[in-house]
């Protein structure tokens, strides 16, 4: 499975010990940064890696920043992208059974690294449940984003 990871500054550290777990596991990682500490603009990282999950280059998109919010706001602005926030793993399998969310986000400064390794396998193991109803629900989302 090939997956896209960015970060801003405020959670470099995170994104780099997301991106060295998965890699460890035989995830095939494109990093689109950032690539250190100094201060970046999260909605340049953002759409960069939402780019390269709706082109389909990739299989999903994990991003981080200080909350998660602002940089998931920045990639549902690309066409194609449901990126959600998790702060939790129940969240992370929902998200992927009912709206097959493409992206997750996280907040670096709101959970800690453990809950946020949990959060990213409990995303990527997860499916889209098919049921009728959620496809309906999401054809509804893309056709308001058309």
């Amino acid at each position: 499975m090939k997956i896209a990871i960015g970060c801003d500054h405020g959670a470099f550290e995170y994104k780099e010990t997301i991106r060295k777990m998965l890699e460890a596991e035989g995830y095939e990682v494109t990093d689109c940064g950032c690539y250190g500490p100094d201060s970046v603009d999260y909605p340049d990282i953002a759409v960069e890696t939402a780019q390269k999950v709706a082109a389909k280059t990739v299989d999903a998109g994990i991003l981080m920043c200080g909350t998660g919010i602002g940089i998931s706001i920045a990639a549902n602005k690309v066409h194609g992208i449901r990126c959600a926030l998790c702060t939790d793993t129940t969240m992370a399998r929902l998200t992927r059974e009912h709206n097959d969310a493409n992206m997750l986000a996280m907040g670096a400064r709101i959970i800690g690294i453990e809950l946020a390794k949990d959060i990213v396998h409990t995303f990527l193991a997860t499916s889209f449940s098919n049921d009728n109803r959620h496809v309906k629900r999401i054809e509804k989302l893309m056709a308001e984003e058309n």
